[in-house]
């Protein structure tokens, strides 16, 4: 037997017949204890002395009186015979309830249990005939009505723990097949329930893995294009251009940067699996965002652009620098692909209240209203006005999406008109605020 339901089943009944057998026993032992000369035959023994005394006395109507009386207290037959074994009052031959043939069972008499004693002067016995305490063929009905109640009660217990394992194992299945989707969502209080739930966490923690590592294919794939782009333009630089010195430094920043690029996407797609696993250190936005400012200097050059890194504030904040540098340089240098030729890249970096802002905007083509929504998921491109000539395969925003998310931020777009205003809100710790014109001017590049 595979089935739990069976074997649940099974021992339910199996119990069941046990207990009623065990039952039928012992009352059937006790029956006999009882019927089988114990507290029967003390009772005709200590009745014997006034049936004679009645029938001596009075005849037979004292005696049919005493026998009455008695029949009042015990029901059945009571007689009192002759040695001869014959009826005092009747006549009739009553001497095979006085011998009885030997058995196991108690001694029988036209169907009921029989007890007889003898007087001390052998002239006369006493028989008492007493209806089974217990007769098994008679109470087979209710048997059976228990044994059928007690079956259902057994087969509900049994689909009670076989059904949800069941739908638990159908939920496996499903699993297993690639429904990353399927849970148990059990409601459940014992220990059934804590298995489906378990499942649940189980399968939930494995679905957040597998998504996350195939985004991490798919980030790697765009998050390389950059810097191997850089690297190919300073390499080229380096083998023809005037300024060896410094190209060989790109390349070596460059590929510093790609070696910290690879770091940066493993941890991304680390914490999405384990949000504890986000390093939070204070850090100042300020310097963050102008280091990404400085680092895309070549890109907007070699749109035709410019960088205007406007701050307003100096901002702390707790985060990892990494990854958030990784999703502001994202949202920047998807601006700059899609700004117009020969126009500029707004940065700007403010507060409000307990908030930290960052600001990009360019001034391109902007997004259809419908679209607006749309753009933060992976692969999504708009048609027209975001051609693939740009180098996006529609990621970098996704990338930043999850980044600041990670952070307890959000981020979101919005048209311009003309160009697209992408915003990216960070929990902020106090500002230092200063003159935009004064300590913190425009800073274009």
């Amino acid at each position: 037997m595979r089935s739990v339901y069976v074997k649940v089943l099974v021992w339910s009944l199996a119990t069941l017949l046990l207990s009623l057998v065990a039952f039928i026993g012992v009352t059937m032992f006790v029956s006999i204890r009882d019927a089988g000369g114990g507290p029967l035959q003390r009772f005709e023994t200590s009745q014997l002395p006034f049936v004679v005394e009645a029938y001596e006395r009075d005849g037979a109507a004292g005696l049919r009186r005493v026998l009455n009386r008695i029949a009042t207290q015990r029901r059945g037959f009571h007689y009192l015979v002759g040695a001869d074994g014959r009826d005092v009052l009747t006549g009739e031959d009553r001497s095979a309830a006085i011998s009885p043939a030997p058995g196991i069972a108690p001694p029988k008499y036209n169907g009921h249990i029989v007890s007889a004693v003898r007087s001390t002067d052998g002239r006369y016995y006493y028989i008492s005939l007493m209806d089974p305490p217990v007769e098994f063929q008679r109470n087979i009905p209710y048997y059976m009505l228990i044994l059928c109640a007690v079956a259902g009660l057994c087969w509900l217990l049994s689909s009670q723990i076989a059904r949800p394992l069941v739908t638990l194992t159908r939920t496996v299945e499903r699993f297993g097949g690639g429904d990353l989707a399927a849970r148990a969502g059990s409601h459940r209080k014992d220990e059934i329930g804590e298995l489906g739930r378990a499942f649940d966490t189980m399968a939930e923690r494995i679905s957040t893995l597998l998504a996350a590592e195939r985004r991490l294919l798919q980030d790697v794939s765009h998050e390389l294009r950059t810097p191997l782009a850089r690297i190919s333009f300073a390499a080229e630089l380096a083998w023809n251009g005037e300024d060896t010195a410094g190209a060989q430094e790109t390349l070596r920043k460059e590929i510093r940067r790609l070696s910290a690029l690879v770091g940066a996407l493993l941890q991304v797609t680390r914490a999405e699996g384990d949000a504890a696993s986000v390093k939070l250190e204070p850090l100042n936005v300020e310097d963050l965002v102008a280091e990404v400012v400085s680092d895309c200097w070549l890109d907007s050059d070699t749109r035709d652009c410019r960088l205007i890194f406007a701050p307003r504030s100096k901002v702390l904040i707790d985060g990892d620098y990494e990854v958030l540098r990784r999703a502001v340089e994202n949202v920047v240098m998807n601006a700059i692909r899609y700004t117009a030729k020969a126009a500029s890249v707004e940065i700007g970096l403010e507060t409000s209240g307990d908030t930290a802002r960052i600001t990009v905007r360019d001034f391109g083509p902007g997004v259809p209203e419908e679209a607006i929504g749309k753009i933060f998921q992976p692969f999504f491109r708009v048609d027209a006005a975001r051609q693939a000539d740009t180098g996006g395969i529609g990621l970098g925003l996704s990338i930043a999406q999850r980044a600041i998310s990670l952070h307890g931020g959000r981020i979101w777009a919005e048209n311009a008109h003309p160009g697209l205003l992408v915003v990216i809100e960070l929990p902020a710790g106090a500002p230092v605020h200063s003159s935009l014109h004064e300590s913190n001017p425009p800073k274009a590049v």
